[in-house]
């Protein structure tokens, strides 16, 4: 039988601020826990009840501070050993200040390029195993993917100073039966339409009285498609691509190759001539020149999937180097969600190389002064350090020594997985260990590389002056209302709403 994450976890008595199992997204039968994550999730358990009991806490208030969290990745530490690669120190799980004294929350700009929420539709993200993992009590129902409540999370229960709402596939339907040009809700366009992340990221700014989020443009080459002629319906097209840039005042485009809204008959890619480049030239007259590109976990589409592979991004930034591509996932095919990833991905520990991330990888390497290509770590990252951290240390060893510490980008896919904060806490102790940086030429991150990957990059792409925007947003009314929340207890919620089975009494 097939149960939320949060009711097993309840059953079970487990509380947990990181992952500790993949979920299901209902799209494939949930996996059982592997005998590492078992033992995790058992670790967490015993040292929370052990420490919250010393410390004179309730358990669940321990296991939402930073103890709860340093305690997680202790038993990260102590299962995965040498193969870890979080930093953590005993003091952090029993003395509430040893955290903030060793990260301050100050100490980073983070900008979030991948950021999500639905119009109110409960769907299957947070239903992943990997979701489950962790433990979070991230509810699966409308208002748990509502836009009050991605404020909170976003804002309130993560240290995120800015985001960009990040667009799913969907088309937006232009005119009525009678001929009549089609406003707000009623253009429709999917769980996550243009319109309505144009509208919450208005929303956010007026609330907090500066710029705190941007949004993206769903519009994309098949989008619009002449059933007569078979062919692109440029006019729609080029309309659409105005209404989304004057209209919305988008601040990039959201791509995915492997999909068709538009009922084209099949998906496109960033290098043809033909459907994509006249998009390209339109965007360009507009002055929106960055496009941020899904590749990689292309499971999800059988027939459509491989257009998922980054192949095509080689000759699409050559022949464009004033567009700056964001490619997200850093093009990872499969992740850990999926059974046998790591034969699927052909990860060989030798080279450190695994599918379709060595794609994006020798693009560079053969081109190396290709500079417009940022590979995203939304998703990625999170899964790889949670249930496979020897590829998590190559996908981030590997961005930086091939595109530079100054060309990888922050992303983290929330609210799919709930509140950022156990990402960003993951990536602050993130390490890549002293054999790989032997073995493969990798480089130790310092504080100044994490500190362009949180957040300096992203606002080099957005055009943001962070030096501006950190003075300004201490004061802004979104931190006076954090501030409130926090005075008033708030905390965020370790609970994650994906398919697991039900193992209780297993």
């Amino acid at each position: 039988m097939w149960i939320p994450k949060w009711v097993r976890d309840r059953k079970k008595g487990i509380d947990s601020a990181i992952p500790t199992q993949v979920v299901s997204n209902e799209e494939f039968i949930p996996r059982p826990q592997n005998k590492e994550q078992k033992q995790v999730e058992s670790l967490i358990t015993s040292m929370a009840e052990e420490k919250a009991k010393k410390l004179g806490m309730d358990r669940r208030a321990f296991m939402a501070s930073s103890m709860g969290l340093a305690t997680c990745f202790l038993a990260q530490e102590m299962v995965y050993g040498p193969r870890s690669c979080f930093a953590v120190d005993e003091i952090e799980t029993m003395e509430p200040g040893a955290y903030e004294d060793k990260y301050p929350k100050s100490e980073y700009f983070i900008i979030d390029v991948q950021a999500h929420f639905t119009n109110g539709i409960a769907i299957g993200f947070r239903n992943m195993e990997f979701v489950k993992n962790m433990g979070f009590n991230l509810k699966n129902t409308p208002d748990a993917y509502s836009y009050p409540n991605f404020v909170k999370e976003m804002f309130f229960d993560s240290e995120t100073a800015m985001l960009v709402i990040s667009g799913v596939p969907g088309r937006e339907q232009q005119y009525g039966a009678n001929g009549e040009v089609l406003e707000g809700p009623q253009r429709r366009g999917g769980v996550l339409p243009s319109w309505l992340m144009s509208q919450r990221k208005k929303d956010i700014n007026d609330m907090a009285g500066s710029v705190r989020a941007l949004c993206q443009g769903n519009c994309a080459p098949n989008h619009y498609w002449d059933m007569k002629t078979n062919s692109q319906d440029k006019t729609a097209l080029f309309e659409q691509i105005e209404r989304e840039a004057k209209q919305y005042g988008i601040d990039s485009w959201k791509w995915y190759c492997h999909t068709d809204p538009g009922r084209s008959g099949n998906g496109f890619q960033l290098d043809d001539e033909t459907l994509t480049y006249p998009f390209y030239e339109k965007t360009k007259e507009l002055g929106i020149k960055t496009i941020s590109v899904h590749k990689g976990f292309s499971y999800q589409s059988r027939t459509l999937g491989h257009l998922a592979n980054p192949k095509d991004v080689e000759k699409a930034a050559l022949d464009h180097p004033d567009l700056t591509f964001v490619i997200y996932h850093s093009a990872l095919k499969h992740g850990p969600n999926e059974p046998n990833y790591e034969e699927l991905n052909e990860f060989d520990p030798e080279t450190g190389d695994f599918e379709w991330h060595k794609i994006l990888m020798e693009i560079k390497e053969r081109n190396p002064k290709i500079n417009n290509v940022y590979p995203e770590i939304g998703s990625s990252f999170g899964t790889l350090a949670i249930a496979n951290p020897l590829m998590c240390q190559h996908l981030i060893g590997r961005n930086v020594k091939t595109y530079g510490a100054d060309h990888v980008v922050w992303g983290t896919d929330c609210l799919w997985w709930g509140s950022p904060q156990w990402a960003i806490d993951a990536f602050k102790r993130f390490q890549i260990s002293d054999e790989l940086c032997d073995k493969f030429g990798y480089t130790k991150l310092t504080k100044e590389d994490k500190a362009k990957i949180f957040g300096l990059n992203a606002a080099k792409i957005y055009k943001v002056d962070p030096d501006e925007k950190r003075k300004n947003i201490p004061k802004d009314e979104l931190s006076k209302l954090k501030t409130a929340y926090l005075e008033m207890g708030g905390t965020r919620e370790n609970a994650a709403y994906g398919w697991v089975r039900d193992d209780v009494n297993a």
